[in-house]
């Protein structure tokens, strides 16, 4: 299975919100920060706005915030909202499949177990888990300055 771009943005959008803490982020500082376009990231927010993943904020001083705590989101609940389909196979796809394996085939019940494997995986990682475990992330993000490094 392969995600869109759009989820691996999606997340990464997640991710610089949780960097920038209750900060609202703006989308000029991310597309930067990520080297792709704002209006990319833009289509990307919607979704994850109506999902309530992230609140935005419209005018001159708004931006993006997420809309519930780091901890709160997991990968899935990204996924979930950013992927069209997680149909592996045409037997996965409801009544499309000529296939006459199609309700005593084998494949389709392992396609499902793996895909309950892969969300099972997902749920257990938050956004929160995502950056908190890097702790130079804010400063690959542009968000702050580098630590210096106190000699003892």
């Amino acid at each position: 299975m392969r995600l869109t771009k759009q989820t691996n943005y999606a997340v990464r959008i997640m991710m610089y919100c949780a960097a920038n803490g209750e900060k609202l982020s703006r989308i000029p500082e991310i597309a930067k920060a990520y080297d792709v376009s704002e209006l990319f990231l833009f289509k990307i927010l919607q979704p994850l706005h109506k999902a309530g993943l992230v609140e935005t904020i419209r005018g001159r001083n708004g931006g993006v915030r997420l809309g519930r705590p780091a901890d709160k989101i997991t990968l899935l609940d990204v996924v979930r909202v950013t992927e069209e389909s997680f149909s592996m196979a045409e037997c996965f796809d409801d009544g499309e499949s000529d296939c006459p394996l199609i309700d005593s085939c084998g494949l389709n019940s392992a396609l499902r177990k793996a895909l309950n494997a892969f969300f099972d995986v997902l749920s257990q990682y938050t956004i929160d888990d995502l950056v908190k475990s890097r702790p130079q992330i804010n400063f690959l993000l542009g968000l702050e300055e580098p630590k210096a490094i106190v000699a003892a």
